[in-house]
């Protein structure tokens, strides 16, 4: 028997340092059988946002990504793609390559203000909405 391939999805937003990456993160832990997950910013940072990381790893999700261009991944063949940014905040970045294109909006945890303790507890916030909402979005697409 063979075994199907995995379906693949972009997260895509501007500086893709904490929603998409995160996205991605959880994806590939999560539902890595199904999904292979990457994530691009239209004008990346350069980096993977601190917090994003460590409430990766509150949930056992060790995360090495790496903030990438868009461009990268024009060429790929995508079954998705999903914008996670937040629209009352940003222009969300459109995708011109293969894939279906959906929007997803998260709040933008890397302008959160307060104390470290605070600005952790968005990230973490975040991070469960996407946990919660990203898998329930992408089991409507595993049939298709």
């Amino acid at each position: 028997m063979t075994t199907p391939s995995r379906k693949k999805v972009l997260f895509l937003c501007t500086g893709n340092s904490c929603r998409s990456q995160m996205a991605e993160a959880i994806i590939n832990a999560r539902m890595g059988d199904q999904w292979q997950a990457v994530s691009a910013g239209t004008k990346p940072t350069g980096y993977v946002h601190p917090q994003a990381i460590t409430v990766l790893k509150e949930i056992g999700i060790d995360h090495a990504g790496e903030s990438k261009l868009a461009d990268e991944f024009r060429d790929w063949d995508f079954n998705l793609v999903v914008t996670v940014c937040d629209t009352a905040a940003v222009e969300c970045p459109v995708w011109l390559g293969i894939g279906k294109t959906i929007h997803h909006s998260f709040p933008d945890p890397a302008k959160a203000k307060g104390s470290e303790d605070e600005i952790l507890a968005v990230f973490g916030q975040v991070r469960d909405d996407i946990a919660e909402k990203i898998p329930k979005l992408l089991s409507k697409y595993s049939q298709k």
